[in-house]
């Protein structure tokens, strides 16, 4: 009988703990309070180069959520901004998803002489070490574009190669958590980003 009871004093803990869980991410505004100290402040710097970032794409090659809205808040800052060239780092199987946000970029009324992409990376800190000798090239200020759960991690690992940026976070889960129904999804990516953080911080890559 104790056993039962034990087993049983479990279930209602852990049931306890998931509701206690659901309660926080559904009603608190923990995703918002999480992504804005991951983002520091949301600010869209002037510079030179505008180094963007790309995110996860879909299996027949168009762009997902996370990249497109990083891709309208790069046209953004070069409608709006004195950026001469833009860079889109990331790669994976064709075609890349550098090029695929380039396309982007391009259809939305940048020019495409000033759009560069490199497709090597497949990580954050193959975008920082792939982009030290193309940025050590340029001169001028350099800002980092990419989603506000993201920031902290890709700037320490541009800044940890010597690539110094200014930070330019897109609101990403600022933005979903505003409905109820995107609050697990960004969540989700925010407990995701929480372990690339720790697995970086034992890499000694930020």
């Amino acid at each position: 009988m104790r056993s039962i009871h034990r087993i049983l004093k479990s279930i209602v803990v852990v049931f306890a703990a998931l509701g206690l869980l659901v309660f926080t991410v559904s009603v608190l505004p923990i995703n918002t309070w999480l992504a804005h100290k991951l983002a520091g402040s949301i600010e869209e710097p002037k510079g030179d180069v505008l180094v963007v970032l790309t995110g996860g794409r879909f299996a027949d090659g168009l762009v997902s959520e996370n990249s497109l809205l990083r891709s309208y808040y790069a046209v953004r800052a070069v409608k709006q901004r004195s950026f001469h060239t833009v860079i889109i780092s990331g790669g994976g199987a064709p075609p890349p998803i550098a090029e695929s946000m380039r396309e982007v970029l391009i259809i939305k009324g940048v020019p495409p002489g000033m759009v560069m992409v490199e497709t090597d990376s497949l990580s954050t800190r193959d975008s920082a070490l792939n982009l030290k000798t193309i940025l050590d090239r340029m001169p001028g200020e350099k800002v980092l574009l990419t989603s506000d759960y993201h920031m902290f991690r890709a700037r320490r690992a541009f800044e940890k190669v010597g690539i110094k940026v200014l930070a330019n976070p897109v609101p990403d889960v600022i933005k979903r958590s505003v409905s109820w129904r995107n609050r697990w999804p960004a969540f989700l990516d925010l407990g995701l980003e929480a372990s690339k953080i720790g697995y970086y911080y034992y890499k000694g890559w930020i």
